[in-house]
């Protein structure tokens, strides 16, 4: 499987961009812009679903995306690409011209922490963007589900997390996203952190177990359209391993979650071979190359 891997990485980064050279024009979209962009977003879901998710739960213009939307338009006033710019740099676009020009855009974005997309995106975009040595860059493959197997005895106690459940879902995603990216929200922005998963929750997109007090197994559903649910934070308590509680969960997750998604997609470090592991065991199949880059 690795060979293949390789092998589609290598084509990929032979083409992947029309080098459509035409001027370029570059606007912040309105809210008035939101079912064309929506349109354009949803030619490759999987891809566009934490852009499309944003969208349809707080608007094209929200301080909840943290970041705003831009558009780059060919000369006919068409769309060529959309940008998220903010906490996180994120951009769909299949023309060179646009992703450059969103790169140099970029680079008057302070707050930006990271960059994440396809492997070849990426890399392009870091060439046009021209900032100094990252703090990290971490490999990673986009993985897929979309069928689910009968799953027997069900885990009674796995459920929505609620309001009770937030510093516990707090603690556990800060000490995750230390070790992923090297800085704890609850250190740098404890405030906004809580506030952010308080929200999740409220949205019904953390799902836990928890038994005799301890958070046995989390998983959050950081964004959710018609076609694509994606995952992240998925975390097993670190005495109950070994055990095939991550596999059942994630077998009655699927469940659930492919009743009202077409599919379910998460990212795993590719150094993470127990990950990758377990999610193939529990049905999840390589889609694509992805990349993070953390900003210095």
């Amino acid at each position: 499987m690795a060979a293949t891997l390789m092998q589609q990485d290598l084509t990929a980064t032979q083409g992947g961009f029309v080098k459509a050279w035409q001027s370029c024009i570059v606007s912040e979209l309105r809210r008035q812009d939101e079912s064309e962009v929506l349109e354009y977003l949803a030619a490759r879901p999987i891809h566009t679903v934490f852009m499309t998710s944003l969208i349809l739960d707080n608007g094209l213009v929200s301080p909840n995306n943290r970041g705003s939307f831009y558009a780059c338009r060919n000369s006919l006033g068409q769309l060529e690409g959309v940008a998220l710019l903010g906490h996180a740099m994120l951009i769909e676009t299949q023309s060179e011209h646009a992703l450059a020009t969103f790169a140099r855009l970029a680079r008057n974005c302070r707050s930006s922490h990271l960059v994440r997309g396809e492997r070849t995106m990426v890399n392009h975009f870091w060439q046009y963007y021209g900032a100094p040595e990252p703090r990290k860059m971490v490999r990673e493959l986009l993985l897929e589900k979309h069928d689910f197997e009968p799953f027997d005895p069900p885990i009674e106690g796995l459920r929505p997390a609620t309001l009770d459940d937030l510093e516990r879902v707090c603690v556990v995603n800060s000490s995750m996203a230390f070790a992923e990216g090297g800085v704890s929200p609850l250190q740098s922005d404890p405030s906004g952190f809580r506030y952010r998963n308080a929200r999740r929750i409220e949205q019904g997109r953390v799902w836990v177990w928890v038994h005799d007090q301890r958070l046995i197994f989390k998983a959050d559903l950081i964004c959710e359209t018609p076609e694509v649910a994606y995952l992240e934070g998925i975390h097993v308590h670190a005495e109950e391993r070994g055990q095939g509680h991550a596999f059942r969960c994630l077998n009655q997750l699927s469940s659930i979650l492919l009743r009202r998604s077409r599919l379910i997609s998460l990212t795993v470090n590719l150094q993470n071979k127990s990950a990758y592991a377990l999610y193939s065991k529990a049905g999840f199949n390589c889609h694509s190359f992805y990349k993070t880059i953390y900003l210095s």
